[in-house]
């Protein structure tokens, strides 16, 4: 794996990198989505495979993929974060099957369907994101990787300082899962997704860096103290990484999500290895799968998703076209 700095290579194109690193984890776990690790251990997810949870072909992907692409598609016409074009498009989605494989959305979380029908009850996207300490769903962070893509392009051009960015990051994550514990694991997100991009020596120095970047911008305020609690087990990358499966959880709760798709990253040495891990973890696979995947995406590159994997994605020329 090469270290290179890869903000300042110009023959990446980490968008392409990152977003299909979420589509295929995504695309990956849908049809094993919901199944208990026991379940799938009894036949393993070893590459692209159809039908399954959702009934769907090979290369199916979900929610993850079809509101990271609606999140993107409003980046790239607006050409910065504009909130309530982001809703609409989400809403979009729901209604009229926008930015999904076959025209029809599904696999659609409980705090997301709320909080947009919500917003079409209100036209109000400030208030449509759940605010409960039971809205803290991976909703939210399994979308959240083209706006950490903006909000880095923008750093490295001197545009944004670290509270302007994660200020977006919390807006655009509020709009379905508004509680602060649910904002920390995108802004964790998105100071590893910096790290992996711009930092320096393997994986998990950069995840390190990133974690260690993102704690210290929360401990700042007094008010993020109780909810950073519940990522403390992030915090010691070394002991995380060597705790076996048993102890790893990857259900729809954020932070299970975070730590599952983080552990996952350390303990595999390929993107292929990665996402394999990250799914055959069962429970929620296409958003561990997804979230992991992003990461993953970034560090080791488009370059390394398997071939057959790619083939295998529904409208990827298309979805590959938003990211040119």
């Amino acid at each position: 794996m090469r270290n290179e700095n890869r903000m300042a290579d110009g023959n990446r194109n980490i968008w392409l990198d990152g977003v299909m690193g979420v589509v295929t984890g995504d695309a990956l776990g849908c049809p094993v989505q919901f199944r208990s690790r026991k379940e799938i251990a009894r036949d393993p997810v070893t590459g692209m495979r159809g039908f399954g949870t959702y009934n769907m072909p090979a290369g199916t992907w979900t929610d993850d993929s079809s509101m990271s692409l609606a999140t993107l598609a409003s980046i790239r016409e607006k050409g910065c974060i504009d909130l309530g074009d982001i809703m609409a498009r989400f809403a979009a989605w729901l209604t009229k099957g926008e930015y999904t494989p076959f025209g029809k959305s599904f696999d659609i979380g409980r705090g997301t369907m709320a909080a947009i029908r919500r917003y079409l009850r209100s036209g109000d996207f400030t208030t449509c994101g759940g605010t409960t300490e039971r809205d803290n769903g991976n909703g939210s962070i399994m979308r959240i990787l083209p706006v950490c893509l903006y909000c880095c392009e923008e750093q490295a051009e001197g545009r944004l300082k670290d509270d302007a960015a994660v200020a977006l990051v919390h807006a655009v994550a509020g709009l379905t899962h508004n509680h602060l514990r649910g904002q920390i694991a995108c802004g964790l997100y998105f100071f590893m997704a910096r790290s992996v991009l711009s930092g320096e020596g393997d994986l998990k120095a950069r995840l390190k860096k990133g974690l260690e970047d993102g704690f210290a911008f929360y401990a700042r305020d007094p008010k993020n103290h109780g909810e950073l609690v519940y990522y403390q087990r992030l915090r010691s990358l070394d002991r995380f990484a060597s705790l076996s499966d048993t102890k790893i959880r990857s259900s729809g709760y954020v932070v299970d999500t975070i730590e599952a798709a983080v552990w996952s990253l350390l303990n595999a040495k390929t993107f292929q290895e990665t996402l394999l891990t990250a799914v055959n973890l069962g429970d929620d696979t296409d958003s561990v799968g997804a979230v992991a995947g992003g990461l993953a995406g970034l560090y080791y590159g488009y370059g390394q998703i398997p071939a057959e994997w790619l083939e295998a994605i529904r409208k990827r020329e298309q979805v590959e076209a938003m990211l040119e």
